[in-house]
């Protein structure tokens, strides 16, 4: 959704689709979030069509006409993917070619010679923040998994005090940092400034990781105590080349597009006019689209060729980059898809009818349905997508800080307690090899810790900027 978009929205120059009443729309959100829950769930099925056909029930219940509801879906879907799609991609190539040349095994090697003993946990969370920035959660935990287990193994560590401080750095990541899909949609669909977002994002972050990953770590380890799966300690990619990029080279290709957005926000901070050269000069070297094309072209080079790779091995690597990231294109576009509904369903304006009456701060509110999203979903993503845009029409009569700390509210409500619905529990359930009990108490707990301490931290910038 365009800020453009919001603005109508919030000036009630949006027609609902419906004219359903305030109850009556509350139970076609229930039921569409129900039937979604039901359909992953129960049934199994593929979140992509969940979301859809969730989608056309939210609309049914809502009493919109079908064809207005298929229009309402397949905008969203359509603008969802124009806005993200293209940065998925493109954030995935950089990913593969990150593994592929052996950059992450060079960053990960040589941060853990020169960590040991009580600074390994420190050590995880910096390789997992770092490796985290470009790559999806999913992603992460692949790259991830054999680094954890052999460092656990090798320094006969306990598993959790290794494991957690890597999961805490990519789940924070993903949840509150942009390039990362959820975060983009989130920032799209309020208008909020990506810069910027990008800034309190990293500010929340640090502290919110620390806590959560090598101080939970602790805990964590005592409550689980077992050791690292041989089973589970796959081959590394690096071991099949003959050399790999530099550690130095490898950092600063990752940090790229982070630095042209944030340059981009620090110019509009200095300069504060859109019509100066040098401030429209940034407004596109820190677009996120020529942020991350930029390091993905640099990559080609800096990894792609320093590990030897010949030119039709650079254009495989980017071939099996992109067949991956399909479903996850799928899912976020459904997801916007069911965000569209809501607002044309006049849920957006309802939330923000019905909060006029309420004491509860907006940010707090917003990390509240992204939280009931999240629990009811299982996904990240689909919670971070819905609850931007219900709560889109309270970001109108905000400040430029406060609607970036809006989409940090989202995204820290929708890590909250991952479960059984999430596939991500699952995940870390197998390469672990953890059981149900276990992974509540350790992989559960600790998207809990990440959403209350992001959350309240959000609420505490929030009474000061």
């Amino acid at each position: 959704m365009t800020r453009l978009s919001v603005e109508m929205l919030a000036a009630d120059t949006v027609e609902p689709i419906t004219s359903a009443g305030h109850a009556q729309l509350g139970i076609a959100v229930l039921a569409g979030i129900a039937v979604i829950v039901l359909l992953i769930t129960k049934f199994k099925l593929h979140a992509f069509l969940a979301l859809t056909i969730g989608s056309l029930a939210l609309g049914a219940f809502a009493g919109a006409p079908l064809d207005k509801a298929i229009v309402s879906f397949t905008t969203g879907l359509g603008s969802t993917v124009a806005g993200v799609g293209v940065l998925i991609a493109l954030g995935a190539i950089l990913g593969k070619l990150l593994a592929d040349s052996g950059g992450a095994d060079q960053i990960v090697d040589t941060i853990l010679a020169k960590a040991g003993g009580r600074a390994m946990p420190w050590a995880m969370v910096l390789i997992a923040s770092v490796i985290g920035l470009p790559l999806f959660f999913e992603v992460g935990i692949v790259l991830l998994i054999p680094v954890v287990l052999m460092v656990a193994k090798r320094g006969n560590y306990s598993l959790m005090r290794i494991g957690i401080p890597a999961l805490a750095g990519l789940s924070v990541m993903h949840g509150l940092i942009p390039p990362h899909p959820g975060p983009l949609v989130a920032i799209d669909a309020v208008g909020a400034n990506l810069g910027l977002t990008l800034a309190l994002g990293i500010l929340v972050a640090i502290p919110t990781v620390i806590i959560a990953g090598p101080v939970f770590s602790k805990y964590a380890a005592r409550w689980v105590d077992v050791p690292a799966p041989d089973k589970m300690i796959p081959a590394r990619a690096s071991e099949d080349l003959e050399k790999r990029p530099g550690f130095g080279v490898t950092v600063a290709t990752i940090m790229l597009p982070v630095v042209m957005m944030l340059a981009k926000a620090l110019v509009d901070i200095v300069v504060d006019d859109p019509t100066h050269m040098v401030q429209r000069v940034f407004d596109v070297i820190g677009s996120p689209l020529i942020a991350l094309l930029t390091s993905v072209i640099v990559a080609m080079f800096t990894l792609g060729r320093a590990a030897g790779f010949t030119k039709d091995r650079l254009s495989t690597t980017v071939e099996k980059s992109l067949a991956p990231i399909a479903g996850i294109l799928l899912i976020v576009g459904a997801g916007g898809g069911f965000k569209q509904t809501l607002i044309d369903s006049g849920v957006g304006q309802m939330i923000l009818e019905i909060s006029k009456d309420w004491s509860i701060p907006a940010l707090l509110l917003a990390w509240l349905i992204a939280v009931g999203i999240r629990l009811a979903t299982g996904s990240a993503t689909v919670a971070t997508i819905s609850a931007a845009g219900l709560v889109a029409p309270l970001a109108a009569d905000m400040s430029t800080a406060h609607v970036s700390l809006l989409v940090l509210a989202i995204g820290a409500g929708s890590l909250f307690f991952s479960h059984v619905n999430d596939a991500g529990f699952w995940l870390v359930k197998e390469y672990f090899g953890l059981n149900v009990g276990q992974t509540i108490k350790t992989w559960s707990v600790m998207e809990t810790i990440i959403s209350v301490v992001a959350g309240g931290l959000v609420l505490l910038l929030s009474l000061v900027i």
